[in-house]
């Protein structure tokens, strides 16, 4: 438990202590003057009840307040430490652009590839931090987006790993309101472990709609009964021998269920498919 956390605990128990006390004072003071029966009861015990609240409330913020102030102060420090870094790598960005156009050099083309490809990634990074600080604080904005156009960006980005799996993808141009990056990232995973739990032989990954379900099928082994409901927690990997950290299918679920999308898996003769109903984010 960090100190936060420790300090919140022991301050809440303080207040409410504190609160019970003086309730428990003033129910003393008020049966003694005036006794207790059915009919003063609820005139005595209900303002109590209120006077107690009132007291937890008015004791919470003043001794809480520094707590949320630290924590406004941390937010707005990573915010402004984010924005500063998306400058450089943004600078480097552009001017490996203009040097890409001027260079004819085989040997520096290269490195500057080299260069523009660390840059990307060191801004998908920036990308990624600026998103995960921003769902921790519950202040992502929704957007429109067509569906097949985040389909088609989400499988772009497997091309150099897919080797001979054939992605056939049928997506119509629906549109979306939801948490676009959460959405990209979603796909990414559930592309990914299609991909990554395929078969050796004709793997195949069909993403498909049929309104308002989005179903993404690949051929493979199917997934074991029992694991069914526990494919989405976190750490878990029915295969232990294939990469990763068994955390793709736990944020897939956190979004869905942030987004009221339902996901179901159908086990299927030749492989699996999960199905997302969009029913509540179509525009």
């Amino acid at each position: 438990m960090n100190s936060k956390k420790r300090d919140f605990l022991i301050s809440i128990s303080i207040i409410f202590t504190f609160s019970l006390i003086i309730i428990l004072y003033l129910n003393y003071f008020f049966i003694s003057l005036f006794g207790l029966n059915q009919e003063n009861f609820i005139y005595i015990i209900m303002p109590l009840v209120l006077v107690g609240l009132g007291i937890f409330l008015s004791f919470s913020m003043s001794v809480l307040k520094p707590l949320f102030k630290s924590d406004e102060k941390l937010e707005q420090s990573l915010k402004e430490t984010i924005h500063e870094l998306n400058i450089p790598v943004s600078t480097i960005k552009m001017n490996t652009q203009l040097l890409q156009k001027t260079i004819t050099d085989e040997k520096s083309i290269k490195r500057l590839d080299r260069i523009a490809q660390a840059s990307n990634n060191l801004l998908k990074l920036y990308e990624n931090m600026e998103y995960n600080i921003k769902k921790e604080i519950d202040k992502i904005d929704k957007q429109e987006f067509y569906l097949d156009e985040i389909i088609f960006k989400s499988c772009d980005k497997f091309d150099d790993i897919k080797k001979d799996t054939k992605i056939v993808v049928k997506i119509p141009n629906i549109l979306i309101l939801s948490d676009i990056n959460g959405f990209e990232k979603t796909m990414d995973n559930l592309i990914s472990n299609a991909i990554k739990y395929n078969i050796k032989d004709n793997p195949i990954v069909e993403i498909s709609y049929q309104s308002p379900i989005l179903s993404i099928f690949n051929t493979g082994e199917q997934i074991d009964t029992k694991n069914l409901f526990i494919v989405f927690d976190k750490y878990f990997q029915e295969d232990s021998s294939k990469d990763g950290f068994g955390l793709g299918l736990a944020l897939v679920k956190e979004f869905c269920d942030k987004n009221k999308i339902a996901i179901n898996i159908d086990t299927l003769e030749k492989g699996n498919r999960f199905n997302l109903n969009l029913k509540n984010i179509i525009k």
